[in-house]
């Protein structure tokens, strides 16, 4: 898979941020996955995964210490007419471990380069309502509230 543009070196670790296909990492992304969804159940979220990684529009971003998979984001590649053609990031997810470090703004920067790198006019993302400490965050890096996010769940049991 294709290496992000930016790698940042210092004494205590090497990071890279790549493309990647989840499934040559599966078990480290399940269990990012399940630190930003707790309730959700491992075989909804494999199975969803699945459906994913098989969309053209869809790629997966991963962020590496040293060869360990510490943080990932999927993506979404769409051309809309208020933004032109934008990137909508998913599931972003520095683990839970380490996060207030730096490391979600050092991702989300090397995302940014990236997209300006692939002609991308605009970055978009959803973070949950209950989730205010993304909110703050991602207020930091730049980005502005410029809608609501509705739903309609039209089948409860999937």
């Amino acid at each position: 898979m294709e290496k992000l543009p930016s790698t940042v070196s210092n004494s205590m670790n090497q990071l890279q941020i790549i493309q990647i296909n989840p499934y040559d990492h599966i078990d480290q992304v399940l269990s990012l996955l399940k630190q930003l969804n707790p309730e959700m159940s491992g075989h909804t979220i494999t199975s969803r995964l699945k459906k994913m990684i098989d969309l053209a529009s869809y790629t997966c971003f991963g962020l590496f210490d040293q060869h360990q998979l510490i943080g990932i984001s999927s993506a979404w590649s769409t051309v809309r007419i208020y933004c032109g053609k934008h990137i909508e990031l998913d599931n972003v997810i520095i683990d839970s471990n380490i996060q207030s470090k730096g490391y979600g703004q050092y991702f989300i920067d090397a995302i940014k380069e990236w997209a300006l790198a692939n002609q991308y006019e605009s970055i978009g993302l959803n973070t949950y309502v209950q989730n205010s400490r993304s909110h703050k965050f991602y207020y930091n890096q730049g980005f502005q509230v410029v809608g609501f996010h509705f739903e309609h769940a039209l089948n409860k049991e999937l």
